[in-house]
């Protein structure tokens, strides 16, 4: 039975290692001047923050390999790759309303989706194990979205993702901090039970023939834990680079396998990454166009990487 998603090496590489990989080369750069504003001269951002800006928009535009670029998946969502993508795009253009909204709901899905991720390489690491895909699976969903999100809303870095709310609803980010306090209360109190209910869950069916998967629980327990010390103890620029580091790389590596893409496609990928990282936001209808990329990422991947509809 294969265990892995590609094979033993490659998995250790590019999906189980990268989360503690960025961690400590995070920790090895928080000695340099890698996350200091000041390496890049007069220029506003710290080298870290285009480096992973970069990185993060490579990755997110990755998926129209998989969706667009895949003749089996693009015929059966059409509509979704075609119409769609383009009727949001005019939307952004046509409203500032729709845009500053935009702003927002690629903010907090991006945080639902990063932990969607590991969620979905969790399940399949758990199918291959030879286990049902229904077997589990929401208790997986809440588990990497407490393990992802938990931290977020207890830790240091929730007051930077709610600046997404500035241009939207301003009196949001005040409101939510002044309850901060009960908001961590409320993550440790039913992080504790629902790790109680997960670990319960699996030592109750492991007795009943469920096969753990060894990729699955490390892949489970070393994101868990990147995303605790990152987002609850680092610095927010040391901590959006680890996070977003570790989930692109593990992304660019899956499509490179399903899609057996070719480097010149990952090359066009990054190409486009460093042209929408360093993109004036006051270009309105291009602004827009990496908006919808982003959007239609998120989107997208809820269903072309689905386990239950063995689209992997």
């Amino acid at each position: 039975m294969k265990r892995y998603i590609v094979s033993r090496g490659y998995d250790w590489t590019w999906f189980l290692l990268p989360p503690l990989a960025s961690l400590l080369l995070a920790a090895i750069a928080a000695q340099t001047a890698f996350f200091d504003d000041t390496l890049l001269g007069d220029g506003p951002d710290a080298l870290s923050t285009v480096v992973i800006g970069v990185v993060i928009h490579a990755h997110l535009v990755a998926v129209f390999i998989r969706s667009h670029g895949n003749e089996q998946v693009f015929a059966r969502h059409r509509v979704r790759f075609v119409v769609v993508p383009i009727a949001v795009w005019l939307a952004l253009i046509a409203s500032d309303w729709l845009s500053a909204l935009a702003v927002v709901v690629v903010t907090f899905w991006d945080v639902w989706h990063s932990g969607a991720q590991t969620f979905g390489l969790a399940r399949i690491y758990d199918r291959n194990a030879g286990n049902p895909p229904q077997l589990g699976r929401r208790l997986d969903l809440a588990m990497n979205q407490l393990l992802y999100a938990g931290p977020i809303l207890a830790g240091v870095t929730l007051a930077p993702h709610l600046d997404s709310f500035d241009g939207f609803w301003n009196a949001v980010p005040a409101q939510v901090l002044g309850w901060q306090r009960w908001i961590a209360i409320a993550v440790v109190v039913s992080g504790l039970l629902l790790t109680i209910v997960y670990v319960s869950a699996h030592v109750r069916w492991a007795k009943q023939g469920h096969r753990i998967s060894p990729q699955k629980v490390f892949l489970v327990a070393s994101t868990g834990l990147c995303s605790i010390v990152s987002w609850t103890f680092n610095p927010w620029g040391e901590a959006f680079f680890i996070m977003n580091l570790f989930h692109a790389v593990q992304y660019l590596a899956l499509v490179r396998a399903v899609e057996r893409c070719t480097l010149v496609s990952l090359a066009a990928c990054v190409v486009y990454g460093v042209w929408a990282d360093q993109l004036d936001p006051d270009r309105h209808a291009l602004w827009a166009l990496t908006i919808v990329v982003s959007l239609m990422h998120f989107w997208y991947d809820g269903f072309i990487w689905s386990v239950r509809a063995k689209h992997v």
